[in-house]
């Protein structure tokens, strides 16, 4: 009877490392065989600077916790172009090419990947989802990391930058969790700061520039914009309508307000990333699995401001600020 609980025992941490992957683990889908590199599938939901960041800031990662690219591991990196049909067509490959490992870029891409795992037991590990409970992102053989926004800090930016100012006024995707558990949070916190929020659903990109149109012509005094992967492609051509009416939009990290946004309170996107590599990086190398790791959230976020946006809409950034904030214009 012992030997056989022994025997058990053995055959049951087997099968536990054997959803981490190909070097000292691999998932039940793999088709790599014992000493080839591990593969990773890597999805990302469409091109903008926020999301590369993300993928740039994973690899390295890897990097940084000691796993060589094409030694250790293989990378197919695709991209869904912001389409949901093209972001599940992508993951159902990976599923079917039996990679060891999916990474998602953005919750979409997330939600996909881990359909498309969940059969085979695939160990998916996600980047830049804000809210992974109300996606159903926080259990199962999946881990990563969560961009929260730090709402209350970009409330408290905006009525220090515009201490008149009354509405705010924000676009988001309907069918985005984090979105709408974001406006949740504008709108539960809002009133503290004296503000109200004015908020403008879409569905599509294509009906970004429309909505900003609808939030000018109901004279919001500003807006904020959030991590929404449909706005933020589009946001050029809404701040092209907004610098046209004087009205600030604040961003949501850096690289918004590098193209044009007035300041943010928000995140670094590459560390994300490379905290998100570090986890993977336990996983392929068999130290851990993902039904084990919490996802994490990072805790720090920094202010930039882009001065020549702020001088154009003449709004004078407090001392406190300007001295503990990082420029952040397209020459910076």
């Amino acid at each position: 009877m012992k030997k056989f609980l022994t025997f058990a025992l053995a055959a049951a941490m087997t099968l536990s490392l054997a959803a981490c992957g190909n070097n000292g683990a691999s998932s039940s889908g793999s088709s790599s065989a014992p000493g080839d590199p591990y593969k990773i599938g890597l999805l990302q939901y469409g091109q903008h600077a926020s999301l590369d960041n993300c993928r740039e800031g994973f690899l390295q990662g890897l990097e940084e916790a000691g796993l060589v690219e094409g030694t250790d591991y293989v990378v197919d990196y695709q991209n869904a172009g912001f389409d949901d049909a093209m972001d599940t067509q992508i993951a159902s490959k990976f599923s079917s090419d039996g990679v060891d490992m999916m990474v998602a870029v953005a919750t979409p891409s997330a939600v996909a990947c881990y359909a498309a795992a969940e059969e085979k037991d695939i160990p998916v590990v996600y980047v830049a989802v804000n809210d992974p409970v109300a996606a159903n992102l926080s259990s199962g053989n999946i881990t990563g990391t969560s961009d929260a926004l730090p709402v209350e800090a970009q409330l408290q930016l905006i009525r220090a930058m515009q201490p008149e100012a009354k509405t705010i006024g924000i676009l988001y995707t309907t069918s985005e969790p984090n979105s709408v558990s974001t406006i949740a949070e504008y709108e539960a916190k809002a009133g503290d700061y004296g503000f109200t929020i004015d908020a403008v659903g879409v569905t599509t990109p294509a009906e970004v520039p429309q909505g900003a149109d609808t939030l000018i012509s109901h004279k919001v005094d500003c807006f904020s914009n959030l991590t929404d992967n449909n706005v933020v492609g589009v946001l050029p051509a809404v701040l092209e309508k907004t610098n046209e009416a004087g009205i600030p939009v604040y961003g949501s990290e850096i690289e918004q307000v590098k193209i044009g946004c007035a300041a943010s309170a928000g995140i670094d996107y590459i560390q994300l990333g490379r905290q998100t590599g570090a986890m993977a990086a336990k996983v392929i190398r068999g130290e851990a699995v993902c039904a084990d790791i919490p996802f994490e959230t990072i805790a720090s976020y920094s202010t930039y401001i882009n001065s020549d946006v702020l001088d154009a809409m003449g709004i004078t950034v407090p001392a406190d600020i300007a001295a503990a904030a990082t420029e952040a214009n397209a020459a910076a």
